[in-house]
């Protein structure tokens, strides 16, 4: 996990790197009935913009937000480092997948021109998006990131 706030920016940008392209494929995927060459496409152009707001929100909002709630209220100072990282983990995905859920749905209603049925898409996308994003990101993105950026910045390398 970071140190100080520099590394804190690094791995944001890996972390937020890794989960925003998955979840924008797996979106467009939902949406097109399937994976294909054409969803996988789809998602590498939507990504972006999706990148840019997920990463502002998570830097701006979230990750305060979720640091506060898991050592405010779920962790200990003696807990341990995998607690803590599973803990804070999870504290990070909930609020992502329910702000980048209604980015999605708006960004489906700009498409179709079709606002009457944004807030029915937000709550629709909320728990498909919760199903792949704490799974991919406790199994899969979150040991791939710790370990690229470990591997790229051993401790101690950046300054605070």
């Amino acid at each position: 996990m970071p140190q100080n706030k520099r590394e804190s920016l690094i791995y944001s940008v890996l972390m937020c790197f890794c989960m925003v392209l998955w979840m924008s494929i797996y979106n467009v995927s939902l949406h097109q009935g399937g994976l294909s060459l054409t969803s996988v496409q789809e998602g590498w152009l939507g990504f972006p913009i999706a990148y840019v707001f997920a990463f502002c929100c998570d830097w701006f909002f979230v990750s305060k937000l979720a640091k506060g709630v898991a050592f405010g209220l779920l962790l200990k100072p003696d807990s341990s480092p995998r607690r803590k990282v599973i803990t804070i983990s999870t504290c990070m995905v909930v609020p992502v997948v329910i702000i980048m859920s209604l980015y999605g749905a708006v960004e489906g209603c700009v498409h179709t021109g079709m606002w009457s049925g944004v807030f029915a898409q937000w709550l629709h996308n909320i728990p498909f998006n919760f199903i792949m994003a704490l799974p991919f990101q406790l199994i899969l993105a979150g040991p791939f990131v710790r370990f690229v950026f470990r591997r790229a910045f051993p401790v101690g390398s950046i300054a605070a």
